[in-house]
């Protein structure tokens, strides 16, 4: 994990989901989490991979009832800064995983937000999933985010100029998927990857959504837009982030799953 230590000991991840590309991605993804929360009478949720905790304090300071796990000390360390002792919050340094520390079924909603970015390996992307299943509720529902390889592509390799790089390392298949490494941080999948791994497991997708769609591509355009602009930028993006011909090009997605 020393790739990852250093990572977030150096990068400002309140910085980028607080830019105004940055709050797409974050006000998307609480679209779908107040969708799946519904009507649900004191939800119990919990949070595996906080990280800073922009969406566990956000919900435990409207009162929901939160457990935020966190693997990055660094991390824990800027959550557990944002609160002032009366949040019905737990937070704990923890492992997706392992979760052996949690019980069986105790969660309404289970959201895995930040750890398959950084699981390398099929058995760890599906053992995370069995634990996050394990802990929910029947009929709960689990939040799954993922970075997408197109975007890293189009994005990284080529608008970044970054294509050297890549090939000279060997991060490209022949079919342009991008190699999973530690030492480059990020795996990287495609919705047929995403699909695969949900047919492991007991659990209906509701949805697969573009958490920031094409807002990535253009983040300049987006941070200097006006609010009124930038609002308009906000209704057209959510009117297409569930097109399924769209998601694959986005930078984040949001796999909403129901376990059965």
């Amino acid at each position: 994990m020393n790739y990852l230590d250093e990572y977030y000991n150096n990068y400002n991840e309140e910085e980028r989901l607080l830019s105004r590309h940055g709050q797409v991605e974050y006000l998307t993804t609480m679209k779908y989490i107040r969708e799946c929360l519904g009507e649900t009478a004191e939800p119990n949720i919990l949070e595996v991979g906080a990280g800073t905790g922009r969406y566990s304090v956000t919900l435990a300071k409207e009162g929901y009832r939160v457990t935020a796990v966190e693997l990055i000390q660094h991390n824990l360390e800027v959550l557990k800064s944002k609160l002032d002792g009366t949040e019905p919050i737990r937070a704990l340094q923890g492992n997706a995983l392992d979760l052996s520390f949690l019980p069986d079924e105790a969660y309404d909603l289970t959201m895995v937000l930040g750890p398959m970015y950084h699981l390398y390996t099929r058995e760890d992307k599906v053992r995370a999933l069995a634990e996050a299943m394990r802990v929910t509720k029947p009929g709960g529902s689990v939040l799954v985010a993922y970075c997408m390889n197109e975007g890293s592509v189009i994005g990284f390799m080529f608008r970044g100029n970054n294509l050297r790089y890549a090939l000279d390392r060997n991060l490209l298949t022949p079919d342009w998927h991008c190699a999973s490494d530690p030492s480059e941080l990020f795996d990287l999948v495609r919705t047929e990857d995403i699909s695969s791994l949900d047919a492991e497991f007991p659990a209906e997708r509701i949805k697969l959504v573009a958490t920031d769609g094409a807002t990535n591509y253009m983040r300049e355009t987006i941070d200097a837009m006006d609010d009124e602009t930038f609002g308009k930028w906000m209704e057209y993006h959510l009117a297409i982030c569930e097109r399924q011909d769209l998601i694959g090009a986005s930078h984040h997605t949001l796999d909403i799953l129901r376990k059965k």
